[in-house]
């Protein structure tokens, strides 16, 4: 307002010793003068209002009543500010993480060693299936029953080394009896020696006999026995039961079928308490890896949790077309979680190492730098650079900036960056 009076009467001035001494002034000059003062006034009059629009813009960008904002970034927030509130502050601890590590992407397989392809013992017709896709089974349940014709020639070999037996015990004692009385004769000098011989070797010869029969009787007998079936009786089915606890993954066998290839299998049963998570590892990479090692998963059908297992097998052999390295771990799976052709990704860790951590929300990121807050004291808030490593689950671990036992605000960071 001062500079702009200045400049007006200044120009009044110059105009007025413009005009002679002896002149009378113009009236137009007069006129304009008037009109300058009143353009003068106007001026004013916006000036004015400009300013009073300025303090609503200013209070707009300004802190919360009583807030208060420090050069290094610090704020300051009064005890009794609704904002306090809603910041929650926790202490930071330390946490055993994965230092070294190796990512790969890994699937869900079924334990090989605790999987049972059936297949049936005999070639015959299938009489029934007593289970469906998908049901589980326990050791030794009946799974199906055949009807096979060589289970009647099982019971028939069975009754014919019975009746062998019976032959053989015969032949045996006829044998002895003959001995004993070849013996008999040839001490009173009856018969001549060589009939002695010949007794004694008949016996021997039934002796063996007798061996033989109960030998084939035993076998037809353990024959029957893993069969499921009793001795003597024809016209029985064959019952297959299974081998192991687990689910039937697969199936392909009717009633009424015949199948004539016992090599041939018609379901397989898996055991699921433990599976193997398979994954293929950078050959750069494998010399952090060792047999007995612990491994985190992430899964995409459970995102946000963690299974763990160890690693039990290292393949002897390079991909010569990935350059990779297949490692097999071991997990368990008493939840039933875990299904085979599951896709995740897997950490194959090193080493750990004993860290500060704090939760993923209390870091802050902005021009380029990682802050968390810190509270140097009641409603006093410091912004502090730190340095972090990978994320352990809802934990951040860090590496440098920040120490054990700092408190930090954990919840309601974003309500202390600058606005």
């Amino acid at each position: 307002m001062t500079r702009l009076s200045w400049h007006l009467k200044t120009f009044v001035a110059r105009f007025e010793r413009g005009a002679a001494p002896s002149e009378p002034r113009p009236l137009g000059n007069r006129c304009l003068v008037a009109r300058a003062l009143a353009c003068l006034s106007i001026a004013l009059l916006f000036s004015a209002c400009g300013k009073q629009d300025e303090k609503p813009v200013a209070a707009a960008t300004a802190a919360a009543p009583g807030e208060e904002r420090m050069p290094d970034g610090t704020v300051v927030i009064p005890a009794d500010s609704p904002k306090l509130k809603e910041i929650h502050v926790a202490e930071v601890k330390t946490a055993s993480v994965p230092f070294d590590e190796v990512t790969s992407p890994g699937k869900i397989e079924t334990n090989p060693n605790l999987v049972s392809r059936v297949a049936i013992p005999l070639a015959g017709r299938i009489s029934s299936v007593l289970v469906k896709l998908g049901d589980s089974v326990k050791r030794g349940d009946p799974l199906l029953t055949l009807e096979a014709p060589d289970a009647d020639a099982g019971v028939s070999a069975y009754l014919q080394g019975q009746a062998t037996i019976t032959q053989a015990k015969a032949n045996l004692n006829k044998a002895q009896s003959d001995y004993d009385r070849s013996s008999d004769l040839f001490e009173h000098n009856a018969v001549a020696r060589k009939d002695v011989l010949t007794a004694e070797n008949a016996l021997a010869q039934a002796k063996a006999a007798l061996d033989q029969a109960q030998a084939a009787l035993e076998q037809s007998d353990r024959k029957l026995r893993l069969l499921g079936l009793k001795p003597g009786t024809f016209g029985q089915k064959v019952t297959v039961t299974a081998n192991i606890s687990g689910k039937i993954l697969e199936m392909s066998v009717a009633p009424g079928e015949y199948r004539n290839d016992p090599n041939a299998p018609v379901m397989t049963i898996a055991d699921l308490s433990t599976v193997w998570v398979a994954s293929d590892v950078p050959e750069s990479s494998i010399r952090f890896i060792e047999p007995g090692e612990r491994i985190d998963v992430e899964l995409t059908a459970y995102p946000g949790e963690t299974f763990h297992g160890r690693v039990t097998r290292i393949a002897d052999v390079v991909d010569p077309q990935t350059r990779t390295i297949k490692v097999r771990a071991e997990m368990d799976n008493a939840r039933g979680k875990l299904r085979p052709e599951m896709y995740g990704t897997i950490r194959h860790t090193d080493s750990m190492k004993t860290l500060p951590v704090v939760p993923a929300g209390a870091v802050m990121q902005g021009d380029g730098k990682t802050m968390v807050w810190v509270e140097k004291a009641p409603g006093r808030f410091q912004p502090v650079e730190v340095k972090v490593g990978e994320r352990a689950g809802d934990m951040l671990p860090v590496l440098s900036g920040l120490g054990a036992g700092a408190r930090i605000v954990a919840d309601g960071a974003m309500l202390l960056r600058a606005q």
